[in-house]
């Protein structure tokens, strides 16, 4: 079995730049072959030097030339990585996950991103102005030190869109932005009609209760996996359907299927 995952989507990427963006937060960018990468919402699964489990981390941008993560460093392997520097290579199992379904999104989608649940949600505001599509962005922290891509969205809008993009920040101790969560960021939104989020699971409870299944979102999870691409049932997600590997069933799941 890896043996074949490798000759299929094992790719080798160069490290292009690391550095940190916000408290214990790093954004990489790696040069390679990316072609296995088909929706924003996907992610890659990089093997550490050193270290036998691999990383899933979300996918923030992708061209054809290469791949860009953001990551916190929350235990040995991901500090292993923040210390990895530009020339040093990473094999990756690419293009894993479904990804958002950027047809279904409707007029006017809500993104919502929680802490280092915000890269994807970048890919996802690209691919979505690209298109002409309205947004609105909520991203959710700790503090202002965490604050990360608060410019980024804007500054991508003015590029694909020409026009300012409303984006709301909210932090749990209200040292920047909304004091409190990103449902205290959601006042006047009334016209929302989907939404798209990834971040901690009590986030994505909590947007499912706000709406209280008026309007669909899709809802990408973040749970730890040995494997990801099916083969350990490591990070399953209960669903009405039945039990589902948030790897690769997911990692992004329709809001009315999950069962909180």
């Amino acid at each position: 079995m890896e043996e074949y995952i490798r000759k299929q989507i094992d790719q080798e990427l160069t490290i292009i730049s690391n550095e940190k963006i916000a408290n214990d937060v790093y954004r990489m960018s790696l040069n390679g072959d990316t072609s296995l990468i088909t929706a924003p919402g996907q992610f890659i699964n990089i093997k550490v030097p050193g270290f036998y489990l691999r990383r899933p981390i979300s996918i923030s941008d992708y061209d054809d030339e290469g791949v860009t993560i953001i990551y916190k460093v929350v235990g040995n392997g991901t500090d292993a990585l923040c210390r990895m520097r530009p020339g040093d290579t990473l094999m990756c199992l690419m293009g894993l996950g479904n990804g958002f379904d950027v047809n279904a999104c409707g007029d006017h989608t809500l993104l919502v991103g929680g802490g280092v649940g915000t890269p994807p949600i970048y890919g996802l505001a690209k691919a979505l102005l690209a298109l002409g599509k309205r947004v609105t962005v909520v991203l959710g922290f700790g503090s202002q030190g965490d604050v990360f891509y608060e410019d980024e969205f804007k500054d991508l809008s003015k590029i694909l869109s020409g026009k300012d993009l409303d984006v709301r920040v909210a932090t749990v101790d209200g040292s920047y932005g909304t004091k409190g969560f990103v449902t205290d960021c959601l006042k006047g939104l009334d016209d929302v009609t989907d939404y798209c989020a990834c971040g901690p699971i009590p986030m994505l409870k909590a947007l499912y209760g706000y709406y209280d299944g008026k309007i669909l979102g899709q809802l990408s999870f973040e749970e730890r996996m040995g494997c990801g691409f099916g083969a350990c049932v490591g990070c399953s997600l209960n669903t009405k359907s039945g039990f589902k590997k948030v790897c690769k069933d997911g990692p992004i799941f329709w809001s009315q299927d999950v069962i909180f």
